[in-house]
């Protein structure tokens, strides 16, 4: 195109690219996964490094036989090649160094952390983590609350360290006081540590330049701590956008319920008890975590139907049962399966119908307490609809303002959450401009706000049938009898 200013005695051709631009959804069905592996080729699955694997068995052999990650990689490929990211960690002389190994390392990326750089190094974002065989084991006597006893008068925030009694291994525990209208009002542990035979003693640690003298006291109270890669997890799963499946503690039902409230998060769902699996090596059947295959059977779901179904009540493949007993009956609140799905807590039952059977995953809720937010379907897929439109409007940014830009903008959204709409993903939705959250200094720095709402398809979790009686089907019934009486 030749500039406008420039003198021109021919014909010259102008592209507009103005127009909405098609959206594409973001990937849903790449699996997060993390274990051990002491015998993995260390070439193809070096420590801490996320490795891409696509429905490759001949790769996934390469892990050896050991650790969590080959049964896991068996469980997976049993129900579909999947797409996952895996890491492998180095494998610790106890439980508690493995623990760490998983957690990793914030600044280094390693651990859990390295799922972060898995879009980076292998194009590709996990959006389920799973970490088989490690998350359902509570550390015991760690620091489970902090009663406050004595307020004191603070004019700044105190810091909160502990002090072990003499003998005493435990370590890690850490938390945060809050102070309102100058006094303490409690103490939030944010670790809880492991491995405390007593309780500790709570330091309270005035602020420098805080003015007042009264101190406030406090109290350590010990109990089963969270599980710490399960924590860790939980804390990578927003810059994701993904969630986590986490195992329970294969206990009971009781123990189920108690491990579950240590999670409150619209991105974990705890799934309880282990399944049993044939181990060809002992020849025999062997209790594993089961959220290997229920994340093989979200991918699955995701691929044939989408993102927005759920893997609850399919058929769960290539197992022979469940480590424990779970009633279940489709019409019974009192069963086992009905009190752990009204505690949030998903499990797997064997269904015993006429016309139905085999096991199933059973539970479409995650641990969040805001009703919004309780189906893991519904905060899946609001996370592909933000993960799509964010990653579809780079084309938009640095442009000059105009009208039709900004037309463009609310129009590509529009489109995109139509076709959604039309798949079945959404009920609806629709994107706008609001003037008010638009103003001229806001605009003037450069700055534009699209309004859109959506509105995901909740699973059905309950079918109710209203019967009655209608005795007037006899009038019908006679008015037959008298219709047909003469041919008779």
């Amino acid at each position: 195109m030749v500039a406008n200013d420039t003198y021109l005695h021919g014909i010259d051709i102008v592209e507009i690219d103005d127009g909405i631009r098609p959206i594409q959804t973001a990937t849903s069905s790449i699996i997060g996964l993390i274990g051990t592996a002491p015998d993995a080729d260390e070439d193809v699955f070096p420590l801490n490094e996320p490795v891409l694997i696509i429905g490759d068995r001949t790769k996934a052999a390469l892990l050896g036989a050991t650790g969590t990650l080959p049964a896991a990689m068996r469980d997976i490929l049993s129900v579909f090649g999947a797409p996952v990211v895996l890491v492998r960690v180095d494998a610790g002389q106890t439980t508690p160094q493995t623990w760490s190994n998983l957690i990793g390392d914030p600044t280094t990326k390693t651990g859990v952390y390295a799922f972060l750089t898995a879009w980076h190094k292998v194009k590709a974002k996990p959006r389920m983590i799973i970490a088989p065989g490690w998350t359902g084991l509570r550390p015991s006597n760690g620091i489970k609350q902090i009663n406050v006893g004595t307020a004191g008068q603070y004019d700044k925030v105190p810091t909160i360290s502990f002090t072990n009694a003499q003998g005493d291994t435990g370590a890690g525990a850490a938390a945060v006081a809050h102070v309102v209208a100058g006094a303490l009002s409690s103490i939030t542990v944010t670790n809880p540590g492991s491995g405390y035979t007593s309780p500790p003693t709570v330091v309270i640690t005035r602020a420098a330049g805080d003015g007042k003298s009264s101190s406030g006291a406090a109290t350590a109270v010990l109990g089963k701590a969270k599980n710490p890669v399960a924590a860790a997890i939980e804390g990578i799963l927003p810059n994701l956008r993904a969630i986590a499946l986490i195992e329970g503690p294969n206990i009971s039902n009781t123990e189920a319920i108690d491990f579950r409230q240590d999670f409150g998060t619209s991105r974990t769902m705890i799934i309880d008890p282990n399944v049993l699996v044939w181990d060809i090596t002992v020849s025999d059947y062997v209790s594993r975590s089961g959220v290997a295959l229920a994340a093989a059977m979200q991918s699955y779901m995701d691929n044939t139907y989408g993102f927005w179904w759920s893997f609850s009540n399919q058929a769960v493949p290539n197992i022979g049962g469940i480590d424990r007993p779970v009633t279940w009956d489709l019409e019974d609140p009192t069963t086992d399966a009905n009190f752990l799905n009204q505690n949030q807590v998903a499990t797997i039952v064997r269904v015993d119908s006429q016309s139905q059977g085999g096991f199933r995953f059973w539970g479409l809720r995650t641990t969040s307490a805001d009703p919004l937010w309780a189906f893991l379907s519904v905060r899946r897929t609001a996370d592909m609809i933000y993960d799509s439109i964010v990653q579809g409007f780079l084309w938009m940014l640095d442009r000059p303002f105009s009208a039709q830009l900004i037309i463009d903008g609310v129009e590509t959204v529009n489109y995109y959450l139509r076709s959604l709409k039309a798949r079945g993903a959404t009920i609806d939705g629709s994107a706008w401009i609001d003037p008010n959250l638009n103003s001229i200094d806001q605009l003037v720095a450069g700055k534009l706000r699209i309004e859109f709402d959506f509105e995901p398809p909740a699973p059905i979790e309950r079918i109710t049938f209203g019967a009655r009686r209608n005795p007037n089907y006899y009038d019908v019934m006679i008015s037959d009898v008298l219709r047909d009486l003469p041919t008779l």
